[in-house]
């Protein structure tokens, strides 16, 4: 069997211990959210990071081989597209994580789905601001009149891919933890649709492969530690 037999194998067909718990929800959970939220508003409130861009605009030669495809989008509606396709994934995640169960089951997914989008947006925010990347926009023509604005500062990693693919793996987690009807087609539909808005951020121009690629790791990781962690926490 290939190695990517075997993964799907695991993430599909493995089963938890029967009878399992829902998850706890205690008023850490309350705290964490809160304090998660916070974080992600100080850079906003502080207008970080301060100062101008490196360059605007910047040399095209500079950026990897790997990115250069970004430097020729620019489609507004893609852009759109992908707060809207973003939307449609954390609120079908939502949907498929808490419809349907019990109420403690329901409020532990909650806790659960909570904590993983606002630690994901916070470390995301903080990421922005310590890598300081220059979007597209400022490699183009059009550098001069984006310079001004601190969003093109912010380009790795992207939020959108971030939030899209910690809310599906999160589901995921709790999905095989609680063994949810329908796991594996809205496991695909979920995926499918997180990697639908890493494609539109860079078919908009708003990102580069390597900052959707990096939001995409970034929220899987943490969509699955928060579920992993609430489900050993004591």
């Amino acid at each position: 069997m290939s190695r990517s037999a075997v993964v799907l194998v695991w993430l599909f067909a493995a089963r938890p211990a029967a009878g399992q718990a829902p998850y706890r929800v205690t008023w850490r959970d309350a705290a964490s959210v809160g304090a998660a939220g916070a974080l992600a508003l100080i850079p906003v409130a502080l207008n970080l990071p301060h100062g101008p861009p490196p360059c605007a605009p910047c040399d095209p030669a500079s950026v990897p081989s790997i990115d250069r495809t970004a430097l020729h989008n620019a489609s507004a509606g893609a852009a759109t597209a992908s707060t809207v396709v973003l939307g449609g994934v954390v609120g079908a995640a939502a949907f498929a994580s808490l419809h349907g169960l019990d109420p403690a089951q329901t409020r532990g997914n909650a806790a659960v789905f909570l904590n993983s989008l606002a630690w994901t947006q916070a470390t995301t925010e903080w990421l922005k601001v310590i890598v300081h990347r220059s979007r597209p926009v400022l490699y183009t023509a059009d550098a001069a009149a984006a310079a001004s604005q601190l969003d093109n500062r912010k380009s790795f990693p992207s939020g959108h891919a971030s939030l899209a693919f910690a809310a599906a793996t999160a589901y995921l987690v709790m999905a095989r933890r609680e063994q949810l009807p329908h796991r594996t087609r809205n496991t695909i539909l979920l995926y499918a649709g997180a990697a639908a808005v890493a494609a539109l951020r860079v078919t908009g121009g708003k990102h580069f492969p390597t900052d959707v690629a990096g939001g995409a790791v970034l929220g899987s990781s943490i969509g699955w530690l928060t579920a992993s962690v609430h489900a050993t926490a004591p």
